[in-house]
């Protein structure tokens, strides 16, 4: 007689469907930025978005020279707006997004500009336009040094959280939970948010948090929802949820 234990079959455990809004949303917002009207996919969803990051600084320079403004608020903001275009540029070189390969059409990447990322280009003009006029809350010299640090550290997490991700699931598929994902699950979104909230602040008018708003819930939100949905088929979710934060360590 043999001594061996058999075990039973390992189950997963069912995976968490998305909520019905969260699932419209994300199937419009596909749509509308990567199969538009149909037809021919000339172009990656990466070019479109590494468009804008390139010509962020470029584009700033040239509302400074329009407008006549080499005030230091014009600089700071061409240094914290052009400067994370740069940044990106240099994490897509060294590990870039899988997600961002997909071809997509060509209203798909016009959308994706006029939606979301032409958008950030209009921060930086109502500042050096002179259209928003900030009164900060705080002296000048500390608003800016609390959105330069504010930038800086979200510029670390994103990057560091996206490497992590890069890396990791080369070498091991699977449900990451050490690292910066050993506190908060989407590390690379808070990231973003910091880093876009710190050009709000700079400028201090209504529109960028409109902006935002539609950006964090309709995209951000929606994709977290979705990913959550898809780390629920791991048997360690259940546990890895319990002991972690969704985007904020002790708040959310």
């Amino acid at each position: 007689m043999s001594n061996q234990t058999t075990r039973p079959p390992t189950t997963r455990p069912p995976t968490t469907r998305p909520p019905a809004w969260a699932a419209r949303v994300r199937r419009f917002t596909t749509w509308a930025v990567e199969d538009a009207f149909g037809g021919p996919r000339p172009w990656k969803f990466a070019w479109v978005i590494n468009f804008q990051k390139a010509g962020t600084v470029f584009f700033l320079a040239l509302l400074m020279w329009w407008y006549d403004n080499t005030s230091t608020a014009a600089w700071v903001y061409l240094a914290l707006h052009g400067g994370y275009g740069i940044v990106w540029l240099i994490k897509d070189l060294a590990f870039p997004d899988p997600g961002w390969q997909k071809r997509i059409t060509l209203m798909g990447g016009v959308n994706a500009f006029l939606a979301v990322l032409g958008w950030y280009w209009v921060f930086g003009w109502l500042l050096i336009s002179g259209t928003s006029d900030p009164a900060y809350p705080l002296p000048e010299a500390a608003w800016f040094a609390l959105c330069i640090l504010l930038c800086l550290v979200g510029s670390v997490i994103m990057i560091a959280a996206d490497a992590q991700k890069y890396y990791t699931l080369r070498l091991q598929p699977g449900l990451i939970t050490d690292g910066l994902h050993r506190w908060i699950r989407h590390p690379n979104y808070l990231g973003e948010m910091m880093i876009y909230g710190s050009f709000a602040l700079m400028v201090w008018h209504w529109l960028p948090l409109v902006v935002l708003a539609w950006v964090w819930i309709g995209v951000f939100a929606v994709n977290m929802i979705h990913k959550e949905a898809s780390m629920s088929r791991y048997p360690e979710w259940s546990g890895y949820r319990k002991r972690s934060w969704w985007l904020i360590p002790g708040v959310l």
